[in-house]
């Protein structure tokens, strides 16, 4: 078992540990780390022959998984793209998602989201469960071909509020409410949930690999894929659906009782909002499922059952 899976295991039982970790393993200081140091810190945890039994008490060996953590592919022990590492997700994120949450016109909410999807699904590429094995055709290439369909039909999805605003000029307020402000939200939570699901489809199509504690690999799982994508949608829908949903709610009280008293000051109400809301829900949506994903032997195929004794296996949940 990769060693970054092995911190998660020790470290990441509770919702409480995990959301502490994400919070170090998410500075954006950890971006500035070479490669050499990266390599580094891979290799000094491998030879300090750490067990992970206990928690970790040493500062730099600490600091050595924190780096790894956020910068190594468990499944690869490949370095991750700097873009597409976990650190440079929220820098990243929230300008195209302040973009994407602006009122604008069918054509440019289009852009806008398609822009955001694009970055979301390549940072998802990125950090899935890298374990998956095709044999009559690339994975790779199905996934970037699934990737821009999902892209596209997200990105339409996200304008159809605009167009059908536009269309049919709907101007009363009830409705300007409902299609403006409280659509758009669940539906790009749901777009999100639906590009992690597209992308990562190879995962329960062709199952991934499941370990016991000892880190063997016992075997492919396409239930164990299931599980590991179903959670990472979910994850990702509740980071963006709150993100984008409760700033436009509370953006609407504060027009409403009129706290500030120019459009200018309410979009930069609005942007602090956001901001806000997405630094403090990341670590929170990323916490919300174990890394080292867990899965009873019972509810996985036959032929893992009869080969191995193991009550629970684990596997790699991905981002």
């Amino acid at each position: 078992m990769d060693p970054n899976l092995r911190f998660w295991r020790a470290e990441g039982q509770s919702f409480f540990q995990r959301f502490l970790l994400w919070v170090d393993v998410l500075d954006p200081l950890l971006l500035f780390k070479s490669s050499d140091e990266i390599r580094s810190s891979r290799l000094f945890i491998q030879n300090s022959g750490k067990t992970l039994s206990e928690p970790v008490q040493n500062d730099q060996t600490k600091k050595a998984f924190l780096l790894s953590l956020s910068s190594v592919h468990p499944d690869t022990d490949q370095i991750i793209p700097v873009v597409f590492r976990p650190p440079a997700f929220l820098p990243l994120s929230l300008p195209l998602v302040i973009t994407s949450s602006l009122q604008l016109h069918a054509k440019q909410t289009f852009f806008c989201q398609f822009v955001f999807h694009t970055y979301t699904t390549g940072f998802t590429l990125c950090n899935g469960n890298g374990t998956s094995k095709v044999e009559d055709y690339s994975l790779q290439e199905k996934q970037i071909f699934c990737g821009l369909g999902a892209i596209s039909y997200a990105a339409c999805i996200g304008a159809v509020p605009h167009i059908f605003m536009n269309r049919y000029t709907l101007k009363s307020p009830l409705t300007q409410l409902i299609v403006k402000k409280l659509v758009p939200a669940p539906l790009l939570g749901l777009m999100t949930a639906f590009t992690v699901a597209t992308v990562r489809s190879p995962e329960f199509e062709n199952g991934i690999e499941v370990m016991d504690r000892n880190g063997k690999v016992v075997g492919v799982s396409q239930k164990a894929g299931k599980k590991a994508v179903k959670e990472t949608a979910l994850s990702r829908a509740v980071l963006f659906g709150t993100t984008f949903s409760l700033p436009s709610v509370l953006t609407y009280f504060v027009e409403r009782a009129k706290f500030v008293k120019t459009p200018r000051a309410l979009a930069s109400v609005r942007m602090v909002m956001i901001t806000s809301v997405l630094t403090g829900m990341l670590p929170v949506s990323l916490s919300m499922f174990p890394q080292c994903g867990k899965i009873k032997r019972a509810d996985l195929e036959p032929e893992i059952l009869t080969s191995t004794e193991e009550t629970e296996l684990f596997y790699n949940r991905g981002i």
